[in-house]
């Protein structure tokens, strides 16, 4: 009954708003409305909600493999469109759904979650992200470079069909997940991860993160990944170390990362992860970051392939107002494979909007 009044009231607040003036009401529990950071209605005791969103991501990228041109193009990166909530109180949920071009239907996210025993302990079923690593976890829309490392996209396990156990304890977070493997072949598709963060030093101008996870993966596959991160008021710095065992062939590889907000912001941190820039006035906030990567790697987006490799990414970004970002990324880099001399290369820019 009261996700029918959620419903009515979504529709009669966009009717109103239309005719310029008017009044939304209804016949049960008094809703509240907001539109910051999408749209979002629910009751006044918080049992029901319903909240939706999404985002767009434009790129134009120019790649070259050894001086000669793979990809100049111009297309949409990302477009989600979300919708997530609350019901009855203890359970909530969330649908996120590709709407790009090519992938228009198939769903990222589409999970239910249980939250009655408090932030210690919540059980989530379904298509959701599995938790191993800092920035496999952090969203798209809030990572600091464009893409994430070659590193990250190598050990990342992404998202599965899972069954997932997470919660907050004082200052640490936990997670831990028994999932259906994707990549992995059909009779050996099982795999169980771990991940523990904690943030033993939390100020007004200084957050210390350290993280360890492990993850065990169908196909005879396992890795162990140690993250270090932090915030030195409008600096930051953040670095994950990975190695794997796949079939007796050990691989392993790092990256480094560090920022400087220029306008004098803090990076957000929240539930163990990192959040987007939020400007502290109408003019934006800036940001100029450097990254480096060495070891086995999906070295992808500068053309090079799962291989192992050197590279760098340096990158400047323009946080307009809390839902429009502007970036531009150059990263270059070569292979350490004995005998080969490829060298890779990407320009990245690009236009986000979240809502």
């Amino acid at each position: 009954m009261k996700l029918r009044f959620i419903t009515t009231a979504v529709a009669a607040a966009l009717m109103s708003t239309a005719a310029s003036a008017g009044t939304v009401t209804t016949d049960g529990t008094d809703l509240k409305i907001k539109t910051k950071g999408g749209l979002e209605v629910k009751t006044a005791d918080g049992d029901y909600s319903i909240q939706i969103g999404g985002r767009i991501q434009w790129d134009y990228n120019h790649a070259a493999l050894n001086d000669v041109t793979d990809e100049d193009d111009l297309n949409i990166r990302r477009a989600r469109i979300f919708a997530k909530g609350k019901v009855a109180g203890d359970w909530s949920y969330k649908a996120q759904f590709n709407i790009g071009e090519g992938n228009g239907g198939t769903p990222e996210d589409l999970y239910i979650t249980y939250g009655g025993w408090g932030k210690a302990a919540k059980l989530s079923v379904g298509k959701q992200r599995v938790v191993f690593g800092l920035e496999d976890l952090t969203s798209s829309n809030d990572i600091t470079a464009l893409e994430r490392s070659g590193i990250t996209e190598q050990y990342g396990v992404a998202r599965q069909d899972s069954i997932r156990l997470h919660g907050e304890v004082g200052s640490a977070y936990y997670s831990i997940s028994a999932y259906e493997d994707s990549a992995a072949p059909a009779d050996d598709d099982f795999g169980l991860s771990a991940r523990v963060a904690y943030v033993p030093v939390k100020s007004d101008d200084m957050l210390i993160h350290l993280g360890l996870g492990y993850t065990e993966r169908g196909g005879d596959r396992n890795a162990t990944g140690i993250e270090f991160a932090g915030n030195f008021g409008s600096f930051h710095v953040q670095s994950e170390f990975f190695e794997e065992e796949q079939a007796g062939v050990d691989r392993d590889g790092y990256y480094v990362q560090a920022g400087w907000i220029m306008t004098g912001e803090t990076r957000p941190y929240k539930d163990g992860k990192f959040k987007r820039v939020k400007p502290n006035s109408d003019s934006g906030a800036w940001e100029l970051f450097a990254r480096l990567e060495e070891g086995d790697g999906n070295h992808g987006d500068i053309e090079l392939g799962s291989v192992d490799a050197s590279a760098y990414t340096v990158g400047v970004n323009w946080y307009a107002n809390s839902n429009v970002r502007f970036g531009a990324n150059y990263s270059e880099g070569e292979s350490n494979v004995p005998g080969s001399d490829d060298e890779g290369e990407e320009f990245r820019v690009r236009l986000q909007l979240t809502f």
